[in-house]
């Protein structure tokens, strides 16, 4: 039976869910169910074993490696990668994988079987599931290389050594001269080979110049140095060769393993490499790294010992950890202030809609405009505006533009606006939980993290298209760091290394490939404080709710009856009253209610934010309320009704004050006025049905206002049979010549 088959018959026996979690993983959503046939095909391809194989620990992924490696070494390297061979022609025994992995350790080789059946679980490892291991021909070719042995040392000579390199290594190694490369070549390289040799080389090496071999072993058999440098410049060579740098590499103990001939140049510049038959000497056996258990949280150090430390799987140094008491407290605040904060943000897009730049996103200035608002700093409002927009809650609206009559050339690009969505209407009506829970569902699943913006990557800015890979895995990987915190111990800012190193096990193709670090890694949990995931340094309910999501595959598919229920369970319901205070300020012990938010944000200013909401009422906030239509009696009625106590004499007085002098001056909108010393005449054309179309007022008795402007009232005018005159701001005529054009 072909694999292909076997592949199909093994998903039969997976439920309907398992399947589509499967399908998740390599990049497909369906709500519909897929057929184990469809998904034993897709499975089969090299693209999807690759997809799934960035899901991977550290271990898991070596494990992938050792097969790799074991199947190159018995059948050969894979030349096509497209071939139509069953990937059971390339199996390797279970048996040899294990050694490779973990050699006579009996807990090692426990530890190395159960990643290899959490690899079949996934897919990656394909049945039958027994003495012989098979995977995907995409893992044969892109992993092959990554299992972190070395190649032979003849061939890295070969590469990248001239003859006196191979001279001066076969002296320090105390061989007589030969006459030529090839003598010198083959005592070297016989050495390289006699295990025993090599063992006695090493017994006379200094400890530390062993421990740093044995950790370059350990930890993929590179290691960056400066101990070569290149012949013949820098361009590009498929082969470059390398001398030995003049005084060194500034490492006594990496000089000593260079110079004979223990550590080799591997091809790109600054890096070298241990040769497998060094490997297989110093370690007794023929071993590839595995690392199972991944790095501990830190304890008992100071923060800064533990920038540096390596994936040991031992107990790293690092920041002591803080008790996360409150922590949950500190989430509903954040959460309280950050849905106060996107309320506000896309008000005003409401009240004033920012325009698209032209080169894509939005302008500078709005951004501040709108952080203003919102009172939130301006990456955190650039966070809001994307997952607002990813949310469906905003959208672009581009203007059409007009074709004047008679015009033939092309029209000018019409003005693209962002302005709430339709759903955002719908939006403001549900309550806080539900309101959260969808920006928390995109922010899970948004290929992108907004608040991380590289100084080379220029002025941040935005509306930018999310378009990381790897940032939903890396987001994933850093919960589960946070998770495996102890119970109620958070890390702070001097822990950020540990979360790094421990998320980079969870995935370590995604931090590979992405060069995540600190910088991101640290994005990625302000991303959480804000939206009340983390507190303290520790996951929050909502945030082991998002963790599990991810996990699960449901944050693609149906994250909100979860969401919703952690949420409602941290939130407090909506406060619909409000405490008046005799120093003109209003707060509310929670979240305000949607329509006590919008009364309170009409007549007063927003103060402060967090487990209550204050409200600071002035005479300018009020003449805005009453600038917006406001009635000093509606407004203390309706402030009196969601009050818990009666208003105080001092907020009223301010009301009733503000209103008896605002409107005493009036502006009035008008295009031109018009006067005359002859009130009769002024009476006749206020009610002259010719000129109705000026829409003429009197404000005084000698006085006019039309709607238009003066050159249409003086034409209607002249036209009705009167002789108006032109007369200027100051009160001079105006005498009307026609313009005379010359080229």
């Amino acid at each position: 039976m072909s694999t292909g088959r076997r592949l199909e018959t093994w998903l039969k026996t997976k439920s309907p869910e398992d399947r589509r979690l499967i399908l998740a993983r390599v990049g497909f959503t369906s709500e519909d169910d897929v057929t184990p046939q469809d998904l034993a095909r897709l499975l089969l391809q090299p693209r999807a074993a690759l997809s799934l194989a960035r899901l991977c620990t550290l271990p898991q992924h070596q494990a992938l490696s050792a097969v790799a490696w074991l199947a190159a070494q018995r059948h050969g390297p894979l030349l096509n990668l497209w071939h139509d061979e069953d990937p059971a022609t390339r199996a390797v025994p279970r048996a040899d994988v294990l050694d490779l992995l973990a050699g006579s350790d009996p807990a090692l080789r426990a530890r190395a079987a159960a990643t290899l059946d959490a690899l079949a679980d996934m897919a990656l490892v394909l049945p039958p599931h027994d003495d012989q291991v098979i995977v995907s021909t995409g893992v044969h070719a892109h992993l092959a290389e990554s299992a972190g042995l070395g190649r032979p040392a003849a061939e890295l000579i070969r590469l990248h050594f001239n003859a006196p390199e191979v001279h001066a290594i076969a002296e320090t190694l105390g061989f007589p001269k030969a006459r030529a490369r090839e003598g010198a070549e083959r005592n070297v390289l016989g050495l390289l080979a006699d295990q025993e040799r090599v063992r006695t080389l090493l017994a006379q090496a200094p400890a530390e110049a062993r421990e740093w071999l044995l950790d370059i072993i350990g930890h993929g058999s590179q290691v960056l140095t400066h101990a070569y440098q290149a012949r013949g410049g820098f361009g590009y060579q498929q082969a470059p060769k390398y001398a030995f740098r003049p005084g060194g590499s500034g490492d006594p103990n990496t000089d000593w393993l260079a110079g004979r001939g223990l550590l080799l140049p591997a091809g790109p510049y600054d890096t070298a490499e241990v040769p497998i038959e060094v490997a297989v000497a110093a370690l007794g056996e023929l071993r590839v790294p595995f690392v199972p258990e991944p790095p501990r949280p830190p304890a008992g150090l100071r923060g800064a010992e533990l920038r540096g430390a390596e994936l040991r799987g031992a107990e790293l140094p690092g920041a002591e950890l803080r008790g996360a008491a409150g922590a949950d407290g500190s989430a509903q605040a954040a959460a309280t202030a950050a849905l106060s904060q996107i309320e506000r943000v896309l008000a005003a897009c409401a009240d004033q809609p920012p325009a698209l730049r032209k080169a894509g996103g939005l302008a500078v200035r709005d951004t501040r405009r709108i952080a203003k608002a919102a009172g939130a700093a301006e990456d955190v409002t650039r966070l809001w505006l994307d997952l607002a927009m990813q949310a469906g809650l905003l959208g672009l609206h581009a203007e059409p533009v007009q074709r004047p009559k008679g015009h033939r050339g092309k029209l000018p690009e019409p003005v693209v606006s962002l302005l709430p969505a339709t759903e955002y209407d719908d939006w403001l009506k549900r309550s806080p939980a539900e309101r959260l829970v969808a920006i928390i569902a995109t922010w899970a699943t948004i290929p992108a993290v907004y608040t991380f913006w590289p100084e080379e990557a220029g002025t941040p800015v935005a509306l930018t298209e999310p378009e990381d890979p790897y940032a939903v895995g890396i987001r994933g990987a850093v919960f589960e760091a946070l998770a495996a915190l102890p119970p109620g111990k958070g890390v702070g800012a001097d822990g950020l290394p540990y979360v790094t190193e421990r998320a980079a096990w969870h995935r370590p193709r995604h931090f590979a490939e992405s060069g995540a670090g600190d910088d991101l890694v640290g994005a990625v949990v302000r991303e959480a404080e804000s939206l009340g995931l983390v507190a303290g340094g520790a996951l929050t309910g909502v945030g082991r709710v998002v963790r599990d999501l991810l996990l699960s595959g449901e944050a693609w598919t149906s994250p909100e009856p979860a969401l919703a229920a952690a949420l409602a369970a941290m939130l407090p319901p909506a406060q619909a009253t409000a405490f008046f205070q005799a120093d003109l300020t209003a707060v509310v012990r929670g979240m305000p209610g949607q329509e006590l938010a919008e009364l309170l944000d009409d007549v007063a200013d927003r103060e402060s934010e967090g487990h209550a909401v204050v409200w600071r009422f002035s005479g300018s906030t009020v003449r805005r309320a009453f600038d917006r239509g406001q009635e000093a009696d509606v407004l203390l009625a309706r402030l009196a009704e969601v009050a818990e106590a009666p208003l105080p004499q001092p907020l009223e007085y301010l009301i009733k004050d503000t209103a008896r002098t605002h409107g005493r001056v009036r502006v009035v909108r008008s295009g031109c006025c018009l006067r005359s010393d002859d009130e009769a005449l002024v009476e006749e054309l206020a009610r002259s049905r010719a000129l109705r179309a000026l829409g003429l007022r009197k404000i005084a008795p000698t006085v006019l206002i039309s709607a238009v402007g003066e050159e249409e009232t003086l034409a209607r005018l002249r036209a009705a049979g009167y002789t108006p005159a032109l007369e200027s701001e100051t009160g001079v005529a105006i005498i009307e010549r026609a313009a005379r054009r010359r080229a």
